[in-house]
């Protein structure tokens, strides 16, 4: 049996005018799958990357497919074997993981083994055509374990963060909704991966919701100095707000400047103890290498360009005893790391709100010109 929902389906990349929104349907939920609907869903630059890329040009670029993955909503109806939660209960979504591979029988499920078919992969087709009377689904779905495009989506279980006690309102579950993958991914970038302390100087390059975030969680860590860089004022002026210590505009360097000179002189004149890229610009990644103090860590969350390759001069960089770091998802296990976040917010330390505006979902292009134009950090869709 089929249910009607509605959904941003990518049908080609958004450039071509490939999403809309539409009437589909999503089918009942199987063994270890819940049927959610959805209260808000935050627009993340990872659906703008994967819902850009041309059908066939990458192993995760296949249309139609609903994308979204900051999803909070109810829970409808559980499928066979489903613990996590039961129908009417709050949850907020994250990403997805096998819980059965050695990685994360050791605690690291951001970087499961099967992580790109689980998150990315064509293998789920949960969504189908309100035309089709046959019952078969044909729009693939399960990006990120949820597709929270829809007001309705068939959601797996290992996505579930059960927030029956961790919510007040239908509002805080709103506003929460982004809480699962670029929020956790900035803070638990410094808290998880670079475990940073007092002692470090963290860098943070790009201030949108994931670099704010990183800003965030490098004040709970009370690093001693935190810089934040960008090229749009009103992200500078956030960043302070939310606890940077310096901010550069990179678009304004004094003549004759390097980045890393400016840097430098924020830093006790040698560089940062940690540098957190969240560009995915290949100019930033090779200055932010650079600028890094010898025995730092430089972290990767930003995407690349997919055809850029990294060169490093490897005896320079072998002696310097610099480590180059990939990282997704803040390297967090949700179920312990989303009830954190909430609590830090409670405690007032994690203002998202001062970063998050609410759209209504059928305005989803609104919210994206305004994510990449800089006037909206985290838009949050209200389904």
């Amino acid at each position: 049996m089929s249910l009607s929902c509605k959904a941003i389906v990518c049908r080609d990349t958004h450039a071509n005018g490939g999403w809309k929104m539409e009437d589909i349907t999503t089918r009942k939920p199987g063994e270890g799958e819940l049927l959610v609907e959805m209260v808000a869903s935050g627009i993340c630059h990872t659906d703008v990357l994967v819902g850009g890329i041309p059908g066939g040009a990458a192993p995760i670029a296949f249309y139609p497919r609903v994308l979204g993955h900051e999803g909070s909503g109810y829970v409808k109806e559980v499928g066979k074997g489903v613990t996590v939660a039961k129908a009417g209960d709050p949850v907020l979504l994250s990403f997805a993981f096998c819980n059965n591979c050695a990685i994360c029988k050791d605690g690291h499920h951001s970087h499961c083994m099967e992580f790109n078919a689980l998150n990315f992969g064509d293998s789920c087709r949960s969504f189908g055509e309100k035309s089709n009377t046959n019952g078969e689904t044909s729009i693939g779905g399960a990006f990120f374990g949820q597709s929270s495009f829809a007001n309705l989506s068939i959601v797996k279980q290992c996505s579930v963060v059960n927030a029956k006690d961790l919510i007040k309102s239908k509002e805080e579950l709103q506003l929460f909704a982004p809480l699962g993958c670029g929020i956790q991914t900035g803070s638990g970038t410094v808290i998880n991966c670079a475990q940073a302390t007092e002692k470090d100087v963290v860098v943070i390059m790009g201030l949108g919701g994931v670099g704010l975030s990183a800003i965030m969680g490098a004040k709970i860590q009370d690093c001693r100095t935190i810089i934040g860089i960008d090229r749009i004022e009103s992200r500078l002026k956030l960043a302070q707000e939310l606890g940077a210590t310096h901010v550069i505009d990179g678009s304004k360097l004094p003549e004759g400047k390097q980045l890393g000179d400016i840097v430098a002189e924020y830093a006790d004149g040698i560089g940062p103890t940690i540098t957190i890229d969240t560009t995915g610009a290949p100019p930033l990644i090779k200055a932010g290498i650079a600028f890094t103090r010898n025995r730092g860590k430089i972290i990767q969350v930003g995407s690349p360009p997919f055809d850029f390759n990294l060169e490093l001069e490897t005896f320079s960089f072998m002696v310097s005893g610099k480590q180059f770091i990939g990282a997704v998802e803040g390297q967090a296990y949700p179920p312990e790391f989303v009830p954190k976040m909430v609590q830090w917010y409670r405690e007032g330390k994690f203002p998202i709100d001062k970063f998050s505006k609410f759209i209504p979902a059928a305005e989803f292009d609104r919210g994206l010109k305004e994510m990449h134009e800089g006037g909206t950090i985290k838009p949050i869709m209200i389904w």
